[in-house]
């Protein structure tokens, strides 16, 4: 299995035939998908529901893929915004020998089981991690009921230019829907 195309091909082909819900972007190229990905279980993210982007580079597996989260999620290590994933397997460590499977099976669980907050992407969650562990289990539940619900996974993402509830400022807090009321430094169109 030379080719890279080949390995793409082969492990896009295991994530469609495992358990996990995986959507193809493109029909005509299987290396931009997105996978439905379950909380882990005894974990304040068991329950959720997260819709993970997935993008393979042409280079893949010799080159690591794009992971990221499309909706909102509170850990240190993965972006609140952006979605991205500071996770360094996948960005440091990554070795042709892994594949997609181990990504969802081994690599997410094992983040959100053990999030590093010497590390973090989301500065506020690693601080409230150190801080407060318990205030930390609970609004990551709080994020979980907000925001990772099966409905809201499925609506993750919706290609739609004016659809900024997915991880913009101005979203974050609903009651202020008045045009008046925006808070200092609100981006616009970003």
């Amino acid at each position: 299995m030379s080719s890279p195309r080949r390995r793409i091909e082969t492990d896009v082909m295991k994530m469609l035939m495992s358990d996990y819900e995986v959507t193809l972007v493109n029909d005509n190229s299987r290396q931009e998908f997105f996978v439905r990905f379950k909380g882990p279980a005894e974990t304040p993210f068991e329950g959720g529901v997260w819709k993970v982007h997935v993008e393979l580079p042409d280079q893949y597996p010799y080159k690591s893929p794009s992971i990221g989260f499309v909706n909102r999620i509170f850990h240190p290590n993965i972006d609140e915004l952006s979605g991205s994933v500071c996770l360094d397997v996948i960005n440091q460590t990554w070795s042709p020998m892994y594949d997609m499977i181990n990504i969802f099976e081994v690599f997410l669980p094992q983040l959100l089981r053990y999030p590093n907050p010497s590390d973090p992407l989301n500065g506020e969650a690693a601080a409230l991690l150190l801080r407060d562990p318990k205030n930390y289990e609970a609004k990551v539940k709080d994020y979980v009921q907000r925001y990772a619900s099966k409905g809201a996974a499925d609506e993750a993402g919706a290609e739609s230019e004016d659809d900024d509830e997915l991880s913009s400022v101005g979203s974050y807090n609903d009651e202020d829907d008045d045009e008046d009321a925006q808070a200092a430094g609100q981006m616009d169109d970003v």
